[in-house]
């Protein structure tokens, strides 16, 4: 059972010279991100956020550039003051903290993940990957040791006395990740991290997120403007528009639902067959078709689809974890795979 390790509270932000008097213009009046930037010179940041993530579960927030999700996330650190608002961290609001806990947060509590790496250019690989324990005071050996096993679990034992430049952007990272989890801290930020790789090496440091993910179980808030990537990581889905929450479900709920138009929008052109779940369309009653087999609840409608092999008349029990909970009836399976359309849509 999952509870809540970060909670935001009516969060804003508004950049410029006196954002405390433009506040209530946008929390009383309403006036949006354009009116308050032609009409203030202040810039609307972030707008009336509330989020709850879960303990263990990977939240990714995106939304396109100037959304506001690198602003939100670095609030969550205070490395961004806000203008109004709360965070709560296991209970504790986060903006109440003296320096010397916010410190003790960056140190023991979250970790970041950037996408430009930010690592060390003059120090080893080792070192890199063992700064956050060393500058908690643990000794070096032992920060060292704890940073050989988590290069060694991303995939980089061998190259501890290299340097930074002499590796790959994919394995720059890897190292970047170790170094985040030799923290040991329960909650991991993320920061466009996969964004400068290219897609191949994207896709594998997904993979490689969501395999030490089922192990540690870390609270884990990933930023990204990439659909695919949101899909394929995320238990919780928020999607940001001109600084304001416009849809946030689980990724399957967001497909089959989405709020308005611009959601619509955003996920019209997904592969859906590649990324709703059978569980999601499957449905109780008793079979019309031609039952021709049994899929997991997880498995993909591609999966479905290569089951039905073109039988239109086909049916496919659904099961999750040895319980039947479903089926999925051909008709259900091509109406899941066209877009959702609202009435005000051409």
């Amino acid at each position: 059972m999952t509870s809540s390790k970060i909670q935001i509270k009516n969060l804003y932000k508004i950049f410029g010279t006196n954002p405390e008097s433009v506040l209530p213009l946008v929390r009383e009046q309403g006036l949006g991100k354009p009116e308050l930037l032609a009409g203030h010179a202040h810039v609307l940041g972030l707008q009336n956020i509330n989020i709850d993530m879960q303990a263990g579960e990977i939240t990714v927030i995106m939304g396109l550039s100037g959304s506001g999700k690198s602003t939100l996330i670095r609030h969550l650190n205070r490395l961004i003051e806000p203008t109004a608002g709360e965070i709560m961290l296991d209970g504790q609001d986060v903006m109440t903290m003296n320096s010397d806990q916010v410190r003790r947060l960056r140190q023991k509590s979250m970790s970041m993940v950037f996408q430009n790496f930010a690592l060390l250019p003059h120090r080893s690989v080792l070192q890199n990957a063992a700064t956050a324990p060393i500058i908690r005071g643990i000794d070096t050996a032992e920060a060292e040791k704890t940073a050989r096993t988590w290069l060694d679990r991303v995939g980089l034992a061998g190259v501890e006395n290299h340097h930074p430049w002499q590796l790959s952007g994919g394995m720059q990272q890897r190292v970047g990740i170790a170094r985040a989890l030799s923290a040991d801290s329960d909650v991991l930020l993320m920061d466009e991290a996969f964004s400068a790789l290219d897609p191949l090496i994207r896709t594998d440091m997904q993979d490689l997120l969501l395999t030490l993910q089922t192990e540690l179980q870390k609270t884990i808030v990933f930023i990204t403007h990439d659909l695919d990537e949101a899909l394929k990581l995320a238990d919780h889905l928020v999607i940001l528009k001109d600084g304001a929450v416009v849809q946030q479900d689980s990724p399957q709920k967001v497909v089959m639902n989405p709020a308005d138009p611009y959601i619509e929008e955003f996920v019209g052109d997904i592969n859906r067959a590649r990324v709703l779940r059978a569980g999601t369309i499957a449905t109780s009653g008793t079979p019309e078709g031609h039952m021709v087999g049994e899929v997991d609840a997880n498995d993909t409608l591609e999966t479905v689809i290569a089951l039905a092999a073109g039988r239109t008349t086909a049916c496919v029990t659904v099961v999750d974890n040895g319980k039947t909970v479903g089926k999925i009836e051909m008709r259900d399976l091509l109406s899941a795979l066209v877009p959702y359309k609202s009435n005000n849509q051409s």
